[in-house]
């Protein structure tokens, strides 16, 4: 019997039962995070559970196809994102998918037609003054000083690049959604607001406040604004719908408190095309930490420097302008002098994520894109469900087939190939479990077909390691040998199959769109687990197995019968007669 090289003590030949233990370990900790997560099952794609895929195209303006870049699809996922959770919905899925194609998943019970309209449209920002604010529910609303104070608000500074210092005092990690959401109304040239807060915190607006509408108008809008529940979320999604620019309207917010506030809000004095460039700046020189810097176009200018020059004039929360975007207030600076500058800094207790994810929002107004839609595919739960099922029947016919042939053709050997296979299952079952909430993977369809296909490729490499370990038998080595000398050979006709696998469906993923991506992921996904069964499992299984007489002795039914395979009789060393030598010839 061959004996192992120097070198190779701690090789999976003499130690199997070391990598079989990191499988066995590694398939227990996915499990148990699998439950103690609570995700036990895969996340089913549209297809599946039913609900509407909806696939955009940006188009831009002729002769700035450049604005098609990563920073604005990703702005325009973030936008699409808050509308798609405007409608009330949960588990939504909006991502970009290629260079300039987002796809928006929307599960069942909605509105297919709804959330066409609201993903397909271009992004309203406005700039609005306030009229009037409270605590949605009842209170007063926080106040638009850093330090909860207006004694406290910071000094504004006298220069072309004035500081408007957003409202409320939120934490470092909060986002510009919730710092210090206060109601901020746009104001038209003529008009002046003139409200008072009530006990609770309230401030009503008059007829000349709410842009000189008639008193019936105001007395209705004020109606509505005291019925007015932003805490629900039905109402959220439907508050200030058909009000046009020029008309005073309601929003909903959110304070540093987590708490909804409702607001009478002026007309646009600023649209958001007016905005030529915000960024995320870090300043060093004032110790502002980081702001959102604003540049306006030479009309944009002109209005901001109107719109806060009458705002300065006026107490909180009228000294307020409200950043609107789709109907939701995401900011609300205060300002203490006309900014005339053309520019504008908004600082407050931003973080670098939140000061970016806020100047996206301010430039996405003001870009070139629109979003054509390329296709929507709505899906009942009950044809996903139907989907599913034939999916699943036809994986069972398919695993079916190859353990009947695994059985008729390897005999003993499939009792490795068929453990393998269930290591495989069950590692592809809890990866795809848990990146569910993980990374947002959905099973669609796709995915279940090349979960099929994977089936296919893993027995193919068991295949190639068994028929390497015959071919050794047949020169009329025994089964140890065998096994550790087809298992060079077969490990570099493994990995060459594998990576050529793995390669057509990285570039399937990258440049696939929709439905697609399911599929080249999940075929990508079981060609590395495959790999790393056959390393940590098949092998040291079958160094094990060689172990035992049933197979080492070449019983028939082992599918190692050196007989059946037609072996050649073991190579012997003959010796020579020895001659013998006259001494005198020596």
């Amino acid at each position: 019997m061959a004996t192992p090289k120097k070198g190779r003590s701690a090789s999976a030949q003499s130690k199997p039962g070391r990598s079989l233990a990191l499988i066995l370990i590694a398939i227990a900790a996915l499990t148990g995070g699998m439950f103690a997560s609570g995700h036990t099952t895969p996340r089913l794609g549209i297809d599946l559970a039913g609900g509407t895929s909806i696939t955009l195209r940006a188009v831009p303006e002729a002769g700035n196809e450049a604005a098609i870049n990563k920073t604005n699809m990703d702005t325009a996922v973030s936008i699409m994102e808050r509308r798609v959770n405007g409608l009330g919905v949960s588990e939504s899925e909006v991502q970009t998918q290629g260079r300039d194609n987002i796809v928006v998943n929307i599960p069942k019970g909605t509105n297919s037609e709804q959330a066409r309209k609201q993903v397909g449209t271009t992004a309203k920002l406005y700039f609005r003054p306030v009229i009037a604010t409270e605590v949605s529910g009842g209170g007063t609303a926080p106040s638009p000083s850093p330090t909860g104070s207006p004694s406290d608000q910071p000094s504004g500074k006298a220069t072309d690049k004035p500081e408007a210092t957003d409202k409320g005092s939120a934490s470092p990690s909060a986002s510009p959604s919730t710092q210090g959401r206060a109601v901020t109304d746009a104001l038209k040239a003529d008009a002046t607001p003139s409200a008072s807060a009530s006990d609770k915190g309230k401030a009503s607006p008059s007829p000349s406040a709410t842009g000189g509408t008639a008193g019936d108008d105001a007395s209705k809008l004020q109606e509505q604004y005291a019925k007015l529940d932003c805490a629900n979320e039905k109402t959220r999604s439907t508050v200030g719908d058909g009000v046009k620019a020029s008309a005073p309207t309601l929003a909903c917010g959110q304070n540093s408190q987590g708490q909804w506030q409702k607001y009478i809000l002026g007309p646009a004095e600023v649209d958001g095309t007016d905005v030529d460039k915000a960024q995320a700046v870090l300043n060093t020189q004032t110790g502002a930490g980081w702001t959102v810097t604003m540049d306006f176009t030479d009309g944009g200018a002109k209005k901001f420097a109107d719109i806060t020059g009458k705002l300065a004039q006026n107490q909180s929360p009228q000294n307020q302008f409200a950043i609107v975007l789709d109907g939701d207030v995401v900011s609300d600076p205060y300002v203490r002098q006309a900014l005339t500058g053309g520019n504008a800094e908004i600082s407050g207790n931003f973080n670098q994520q939140s000061a970016q994810e806020l100047a996206n929002m301010l430039s996405y107004g003001a870009l070139p894109l629109t979003f054509k839609v390329d296709s929507m595919t709505t899906v009942t739960a009950a044809l996903g469900g139907d989907q599913l099922n034939a999916g699943l029947i036809a994986g069972a016919i398919g695993l079916a087939l190859v353990v009947i042939y695994l059985l008729a053709y390897y005999r003993g050997l499939s009792f490795i190939a068929i453990l393998s296979l269930l290591v495989s299952a069950a590692l592809t079952y809890t990866l795809m479990a848990l990146l569910g909430p993980t990374i947002g993977f959905a099973l669609n369809l796709p995915a279940v077909c090349g979960a099929i296909v994977a089936i296919g490729i893993t027995a193919d490499s068991f295949i190639v390691y068994f028929e390497r370990v015959r071919d050794e038998i047949r020169e009329g080595r025994t089964l140890r040998p065998a096994v550790e000398r087809a298992w060079p050979r077969a490990r570099r006709t493994i990995l060459v199959s594998d990576f050529v696998s793995f390669l057509a469906a990285a570039v399937l993923f990258i440049v696939t769109v929709g439905k697609v991506q399911g599929f080249a992921f999940t075929l990508g996904l079981t060609t590395l687990l495959d790999v790393v069964v056959v390393f940590l499992f098949t092998k040291p299984l079958l160094t094990l197995m060689a172990r035992r007489p049933f197979f080492a002795n070449g019983h028939k039914w082992s599918g190692l019968d050196p007989k059946s395979l037609g072996a050649q009789p073991p190579l012997r060393r003959t010796r020579r007669p020895a001659v013998p030598v006259d001494p005198k010839e020596a």
